[in-house]
């Protein structure tokens, strides 16, 4: 019993077309799910900086555009924030 080489070419050209759908699928998520999480994380730390106001008097909004530059950024974008509240 002979298996055609038409057939497994395209049994090959399938698999790698569902490998390439699939990347094109994940990647995406990936980077928006990251995404999510640095803004939930960022959300946070303006959270724990709001909850040491008392201490130093620093208050932050928390707003998507801050919690995202926070979680993106990380210290440094926290840093930021609190520039840019004091300079506004």
């Amino acid at each position: 019993m002979r298996i055609p080489w038409e057939l497994v070419v395209s049994f090959a050209l399938g698999l790698g077309l569902l490998y390439a759908i699939g990347w094109l699928l994940l990647v995406p998520m990936r980077f928006l799910w990251r995404l999510i999480a640095g803004g939930l994380m960022g959300a946070l730390a303006l959270w724990l900086i709001n909850q040491l106001s008392g201490i130093t008097g620093i208050y932050v909004a928390i707003n998507p555009f801050t919690a995202l530059s926070v979680g993106f950024l990380g210290l440094p974008g926290a840093l930021l924030v609190v520039a840019l509240q004091y300079l506004l």
